[in-house]
């Protein structure tokens, strides 16, 4: 279960009418801190980034799940099972033998995932991916939605 501080900055974000990527940030950030402080490890980057937005898709941030060909059918059918859980508003509690195995499993890997070094090198390959118009048109978006100078 996310923090309540958490949920209350992406809650705003969404008041704000940022992006539901911009929402999902605020989860992922959360567990680049659980990594960092030894609460649980992970396998890498990607990973702990996943967490993050598997995460917000089940508080209810109306992050879609990645697009045909752009994850494997295992990830996208388990996105969909988080967005669907998000959406629906079910009291059913979490498995708590479940729970447990993932936080166990979690426990043994490693905490360099969320170094400084490793959340840099994934940026700039992420940022490598994308087309020149692609970069160009969020750096428009970003113009755009900035705050003035007054």
């Amino acid at each position: 279960m996310p923090d309540q501080e958490t949920l209350e900055r992406a809650h705003e974000d969404a008041r704000e009418g940022k992006s539901p990527s911009t929402q999902a940030g605020e989860f992922v950030r959360e567990e680049m801190h659980h990594v960092r402080e030894g609460k649980h490890g992970a396998a890498s980057t990607k990973q702990a980034i996943a967490i993050g937005f598997s995460k917000a898709r089940r508080a209810g941030v109306k992050l879609q799940p990645p697009r045909n060909g752009k994850a494997s059918a295992q990830t996208t059918k388990q996105a969909n099972r988080d967005y669907k859980k998000g959406q629906s508003h079910s009291p059913r509690t979490p498995s708590a033998t479940r729970s447990r195995a993932t936080s166990e499993a979690l426990k043994k890997e490693g905490h360099s995932a969320a170094s400084h070094r490793s959340l840099s090198r994934q940026a700039r390959a992420s940022a490598k991916k994308r087309t020149a118009a692609a970069r160009h048109e969020s750096a428009v978006r970003a113009v755009r939605t900035r705050r003035k100078r007054s």
